[in-house]
């Protein structure tokens, strides 16, 4: 399986993980100019913006570990210009979430805020 593949099939099994915890997929693969979001979703009233992370190897630290200073900034910058483009979802609550998801057996961690 290519590195690609890899990448979407851990977002598809992210997204599964948290469809059973009742969360309410609203796009998947979000860009813009200053980077992507994984997965946005709903979560009562809050809008969730997800990071997927996949690690085969812990060689260089974990899935969680990934997400590092520079990739929660671009995140925060596009998750702004997506709430900008839709003043409808600014209105409601939001945070940032990271499914971490490492090794072969797809373990996954939830790291909620």
């Amino acid at each position: 399986m290519q590195a690609g593949d890899r990448g979407r099939a851990a977002e598809e099994r992210a997204c599964h993980y948290l469809a059973d915890r009742g969360l309410v997929l609203l796009e998947r693969n979000y860009r813009c100019r200053r980077g992507e979001i994984d997965l946005i979703l709903r979560d009562a009233d809050t809008l969730v913006f997800v990071e997927v992370r996949y690690r085969r190897q812990a060689s260089f630290g974990s899935a969680a570990e990934s997400v590092d200073r520079r990739k929660q900034t671009r995140l925060s910058a596009c998750a702004r210009q997506y709430l900008q483009a839709r003043p409808h979802a600014a209105r409601k609550g939001c945070r940032f979430d990271v499914v971490a998801i490492d090794g072969p057996e797809y373990t996954i961690e939830w790291i909620r805020d």
